[in-house]
């Protein structure tokens, strides 16, 4: 069983990294977690106690189906091992990234 802790973030698509951070920061105030280079293709802005990520990549395109949410797990090799015990298609991953390791996954709800 999977034990949640928290909605980690959520993650929006962008086609354009640079128009879109001056329109988080310039337009809507929001300040950046850290920048660290000039090419950087993934933005995250604290908003209370969630995160906004904003990317932009071939493989997380814009789309009208909407964003994405990700959810932080107590043990996360035990939720990829459920998520796989149950068919669920993982999409990228799991990987480890310099803030977290994540596993980006195709989740069906009943209602699909």
């Amino acid at each position: 069983m999977i034990h949640f802790n928290d909605i980690a973030f959520i993650a929006y698509p962008v086609l354009d990294i640079v128009r879109a951070q001056q329109f988080y920061e310039g337009v809507l105030g929001l300040k950046p977690n850290a920048i660290k280079s000039d090419r950087q293709q993934w933005i995250e802005y604290n908003i209370g106690s969630g995160t906004l990520g904003i990317g932009c990549s071939e493989q997380f395109q814009p789309s009208e189906d909407g964003a994405s949410v990700a959810l932080e797990v107590a043990d996360f090799d035990t939720a990829v091992a459920s998520l796989r015990e149950n068919n669920v298609p993982i999409i990228i991953g799991p990987m480890e990234l310099p803030s977290c390791l994540w596993s980006p996954c195709a989740i069906q709800t009943a209602i699909n």
